[in-house]
């Protein structure tokens, strides 16, 4: 998790370098659809912008924004196998992970996908060209890694959830058959009663041995005696 943690990290950096030259992006993108005759339809997937770089681009500066773009989205995707490689099967977590595989597939159509707050990509487009040419392709890399960033929250709550539970039943399950200890006022009586009678079978030891026999009167006859 950690790992997932910090390559998300290093995407959302290189995201953040791209972000500050969406002007640069956006003229890009005007410069190849002109090169390529296609001014009227809407940049609507990865690989139409694919395709603008490897056939239509004649300007290194053009070519290099174009590139970033790419790379991102490969990085993201890469970063969704690793996803997977973690996946408890929670329909939750499925969810959001295919939301994101979904979103980064080479044909996916991006027309109706818009960040809002708090990107303002789209804010930084004029009306025409966030309804009609560039709002969902500006929108893509920010709504995926929010998407990522909703799967990480959730799944290590999740995790947390289990070892918290999992601790709580090893406490449930703890062996209880040892024999309890036995508290000094529980042996108490036994210990007075063995001592009790060691003490009368001295004692009658002792009389058998050192009393002496009371001597019996001699007989006399019935009468008065002196």
């Amino acid at each position: 998790m950690e790992e997932i943690v910090e390559t998300l990290r290093r995407i959302e950096q290189n995201y953040k370098l791209f972000q500050q030259q969406q002007f640069t992006f956006i003229r890009a993108l005007e410069h190849t659809r002109e090169e390529a005759h296609d001014l009227i339809r809407p940049v609507s997937s990865i690989t139409q912008v694919q395709c603008y770089k490897d056939h239509h681009c004649f300007n290194s500066t053009d070519r290099r924004i174009l590139n970033m773009f790419i790379s991102i989205c490969n990085d993201l995707r890469n970063l969704c196998y690793k996803l997977e490689t973690v996946q408890s099967g929670d329909s939750v977590a499925q969810g959001l992970l295919e939301k994101c595989k979904v979103l980064l597939n080479d044909s996916n159509d991006l027309t109706a996908i818009r960040a809002t707050y708090p990107h303002g990509v789209v804010n930084y487009l004029s009306l025409d060209e966030a309804r009609n040419r560039y709002g969902g392709v500006v929108s893509l890399i920010p709504v995926v890694i929010d998407t990522m960033r909703e799967w990480i929250t959730y799944t290590k709550r999740r995790l947390m959830y289990t070892v918290s539970r999992g601790r709580s039943t090893s406490k449930k399950e703890t062996p209880t058959s040892q024999t309890p200890p036995v508290h000094c006022a529980a042996r108490l009586p036994v210990s007075n009663k063995h001592t009790v009678q060691l003490q009368e079978k001295d004692f009658q030891k002792y009389l058998s041995e050192n009393q002496r026999p009371q001597q019996k009167a001699p007989w006399r006859p019935p009468g008065k005696h002196p």
